[in-house]
């Protein structure tokens, strides 16, 4: 009976360090070593502005958004601003209604261009901003623009009405293709012509540029501004990063970039990885985490 007893506390035992070997993500810093959560946070809010990155259907990307974001506000409290590549700036003035109880949440969702899966992971971060009185900010270009230039290129925003120029970032818009990101989105589209793929990539620059620019026009030094985007749109520098560094040079920006692992311990395989250039923070995930859509 002992010996039954001591087997049955060998198997348990073993099995519950297999359930504690299981990860949901690891943060590394920029020399690649492991941190904790807690030192991502602590290092974080000594920024400027934190460009966190993100796959939009990882469930445990869009948690660890919100929990960061909670740790931040025990931090630093109201200087936290929170921004977002989900929200357009033509939305601006809705979000900011539902923020001050204007509307409730069934009209924010008939008024504004949400995404589809808006309920399960950007709405808990605009609900806690909402609860401790932080504003939020819709800085993305509205997509019919970017459509517009992914069709017809840069050039076509100059046919754009002047009253309409406010929802996009100044024109004309630096463009250079060299940028960090950009060689690799055009060899993604070489099956496409060249204009065809130069057309894709000004479409991202204008997202780019325009999310940027409106992180710079709602940062006031002092503040922690923290913007949550795909991770194209700052990983290895590039990107909102490239347009931010270039116009404010002088601002402290931190880039938490995303990757997703296959390997159980959550380590970095840059064999891999095509381009990888370690910013301060690196996030990896488990590749079959559950998406949300």
């Amino acid at each position: 009976m002992n010996y039954v007893f001591s087997a049955l506390i060998v198997l348990f035992s073993s099995t519950m360090l297999q359930a504690q070997e299981l990860k949901a993500f690891q943060f590394y810093n920029q020399k690649q070593k492991p941190v904790t959560f807690d030192k991502t946070v602590n290092a974080l809010k000594k920024y400027d502005i934190v460009l966190f990155g993100e796959h939009h259907n990882n469930s445990v990307n869009h948690w660890l958004q919100l929990r960061l974001t909670k740790a931040l506000y025990e931090k630093v409290g109201d200087r936290l601003i929170l921004g977002a590549e989900m929200f357009e700036r033509d939305n601006q003035a809705v979000l900011d209604e539902y923020l001050n109880d204007k509307i409730t949440v069934k009209e924010l969702n008939e008024k504004a261009r949400l995404w589809t899966n808006n309920k399960t992971d950007y709405q808990p971060l605009v609900d806690f901003a909402k609860a401790n009185k932080l504003r939020f900010i819709a800085g993305n270009v509205p997509r019919r623009y970017a459509s517009i230039v992914a069709k017809q290129g840069l050039d076509s925003l100059n046919t754009i009405h002047a009253s309409e120029l406010k929802w996009m970032a100044k024109i004309p818009i630096t463009l250079d293709y060299n940028a960090p990101g950009y060689p690799e989105m055009l060899k993604m589209m070489a099956d496409h012509a060249g204009t065809k793929a130069k057309q894709f990539v000004a479409a991202q620059a204008i997202k780019d540029a325009t999310m940027a620019e409106s992180i710079l026009n709602n940062y006031t030094q002092g503040q922690l501004f923290i913007h949550f985007n795909g991770d194209y749109h700052s990983k290895n520098y590039g990107g909102i990063y490239w347009y931010l560094k270039n116009a404010r040079p002088d601002l402290n920006v931190a880039v938490i970039e995303v990757i997703e692992s296959e390997d159980g311990d959550l380590k970095i395989n840059t064999v891999s990885l095509e381009s990888f250039v370690p910013t301060e923070f690196i996030l990896v995930l488990p590749s079959d985490m559950t998406k949300t859509y």
